[in-house]
């Protein structure tokens, strides 16, 4: 998979709030199926289409001991996601830098009066 359409997948499951849920939830460690589904009132298929969704997207993977099944938190495609982010951060920052920059710049020249314009109390030597 293209790391541009990766990335799509990878957004498009963490862009609903149950499945961000329980990726909140793995974050503290394993889980089955019925743990992961306490907190909501969906059912378990509910859950387990979820869980396929946050599986195909590489975030999660699932194991099978015995009879019972437990999801794992996977956080390499959270780095990836991450990873992407962290470009636009860069940017986005460097705008907010120029930005206080030009404001810091405005209000410097804002304290005392316009270079050439003399206030009412120069122009007449009150």
């Amino acid at each position: 998979m293209k790391t541009e359409d990766r990335l799509s997948v990878i957004f498009g499951a963490l862009a609903d709030p149950t499945r961000r849920a329980i990726i909140a939830r793995l974050a503290d460690g394993d889980a089955t199926v019925t743990e992961l589904a306490e907190p909501f009132s969906i059912s378990l298929p509910a859950i387990s289409r979820h869980l396929r969704v946050l599986e195909h997207a590489g975030l999660i993977s699932r194991n099978r001991s015995g009879q019972w099944r437990s999801s794992t938190l996977e956080t390499a495609a959270l780095k990836e996601a991450t990873d992407w982010m962290d470009r636009y951060r860069i940017l986005w920052e460097t705008s907010f830098d120029r930005l206080d920059a030009h404001l810091r710049h405005i209000q410097h020249d804002s304290v005392g009066p316009a270079a050439g314009h003399r206030t009412a109390t120069e122009r007449t030597g009150l």
